[in-house]
Parts: structure tokens; C-alpha cells; sequence
């Protein structure tokens, strides 16, 4: 990778599941080192798969990239096996938390770092994850599933930085949250980019909490890029307004052509 170049780069993909149903329709899409992007759009339009397609996931769901490439600090790493893209430094927090409701919360935070061989490194980062939320010290013997939503989504985050990530894929972080848990959790994930220098690629709904807090965003639509621009045009774009008002339709006045703002 060139001093200048993208941490990741995403390059027309195409994703199809069960070989006949395709999701993706040429999404490109790039994120800086120490970067923060946000992608957007409704339900189904492809933002998860999108992540998927970046940690490889998709093969668990019968779902492969048929077209395209995906590239991590210069390595193409769509053809890796999920551990892999992890071990590189690549870790995806999913939608809905994902967490192992009968494991406690240490051990939910652990699975993050079964890759590992360093007993005293994963003591010493399950320290600096409990002084990172004080709420989970508290909390360390219980039960995932006996958490609050916002408690949980902290272990989510946790377990994924237990993996020493260059890159946080976070998908849906404020799913179901309280807004004062959706603020807290959003303010987490930007100390997380401004302290520990994450990029991160956020996929979300909640368009202005995550315009707030990434420098460029894409909107997808119908498994396609159809606006993309930096964060604080974005956020003046009227389109984006009436995206998120349900009013119009971007792709059909955009022609399903990206606009570069």
C-alpha cells in the first residue's frame, strides 16, 4: 500500500446469494487509514452485505462476491478465510450484537481473541477494555443475555477490539438503543477514531448521528452506490433529506449513477 493509498478499498463488487440472487450491484467504495466512512441506506439495500463481502462472511449465508475485488492495506482479501481477514486486522462488529447470551461477559470479550497465543497480552487488553467501559467491570461474571441493549453493544465493541483491529466494521451500532445509550455508544466509537487512530466503516441508519462522525459517506440503494460525497456536503444534500423522509426516490432521479459531490 502507498503512503497515500486507501486502507481499504472496495473495487465494483458484485454479490450474489445461493447463486442466483444478487444483492450487489457494482459497489465501490474506499476508507482511509485512521479514516471514518459511512455507508447509508434503508433496510436492504446492502449495507450488511456490503461488510460481509469486506470480512467474508458471506459464505456462512451461501453469499459470494462474483465480480470485483476487495482490497486491505493492499492485500486482496476477498478469496481469505474469515480468521484471516481478522488476524490481518479487520473486525466486524454485525448487526444485533451477535453475542453468546449464556457466556459471561469475560468470555464473550475472550472469543475476540482466540486467534491469539499471548495469555498475558489478552489479561493485560481485558483490562484496558474494562477501564474503556467501567460499566462492564461491573458486570464481568454476568450472563450476555441478562445485559442491557447498550451493555451489550459495549461487549460487542469490546470483543472486537480484543482482536487489536486496524479497521472497525460496525454495522447498525445503534440498532434498538435508547438515544442517550445511541449518544454514548456514537461518542465511544469517535474516541475509538480520535484516540486510538480506527478507521472505522460505519453501515447506518441513523443518517445524522453518522454523518456527524465520518469524513465521507455513500448511499446505497437497491444494492447500488447511487450518492456519494464528503460528510458535510452530505449533510446539506436535499436528497439525503428526502432519502431519509421516504420521500422520492434517489436512483430513479439519479439514474443509478454515483454523484460525486
Amino acid at each position: 500500500m502507498s503512503d497515500n493509498g486507501p486502507l481499504l478499498r472496495v473495487n465494483d463488487i458484485e454479490v450474489v446469494y445461493d447463486g442466483v440472487i444478487q444483492v450487489l450491484r457494482g459497489v465501490s467504495l474506499a476508507v482511509q487509514a485512521g479514516g471514518a466512512v459511512a455507508l447509508l441506506g434503508a433496510n436492504g439495500a446492502g449495507k450488511s452485505t456490503t461488510l460481509k463481502a469486506i470480512s467474508n462472511l458471506l459464505l456462512s449465508e451461501r453469499g459470494r462476491v462474483t465480480r470485483g475485488s476487495i482490497e486491505y492495506a493492499g492485500q486482496r482479501i476477498d478469496g481469505l478465510d474469515p480468521a484471516d481477514v481478522v488476524t490481518l486486522g479487520v473486525a466486524h462488529v454485525m448487526e444485533g450484537r451477535r453475542l453468546f447470551a449464556q457466556l459471561t461477559v469475560e468470555e464473550n470479550l475472550r472469543t475476540g481473541a482466540l486467534s491469539r497465543r499471548d495469555p498475558a497480552g489478552i489479561r493485560r487488553d481485558l483490562d484496558r477494555i474494562m477501564d474503556r467501559f467501567p460499566r462492564l467491570r461491573e458486570r464481568v461474571s454476568l450472563k450476555a443475555g441478562h445485559l442491557s441493549g447498550g451493555e451489550q453493544q459495549m461487549v460487542a465493541l469490546g470483543r472486537a477490539l480484543m482482536a487489536h483491529p486496524k479497521l472497525l466494521l460496525l454495522d447498525e451500532p445503534s440498532m434498538g438503543l435508547a438515544p442517550l445509550m445511541v449518544k454514548e455508544i456514537f461518542e465511544i466509537i469517535r474516541t475509538l477514531r480520535t484516540k486510538e487512530g480506527l478507521s472505522i466503516l460505519l453501515a447506518e441508519q441513523n443518517a445524522a448521528r453518522a454523518l456527524a462522525l465520518v469524513d465521507h459517506g455513500y448511499v446505497l440503494e437497491s444494492g447500488k452506490v447511487v450518492l456519494e460525497g464528503p460528510a458535510a456536503e452530505l449533510r446539506e444534500n436535499g436528497d439525503i433529506r428526502r432519502f431519509y423522509l421516504g420521500i422520492g426516490d434517489i436512483a430513479e432521479r439519479r439514474a443509478g449513477k454515483p454523484v460525486a459531490l
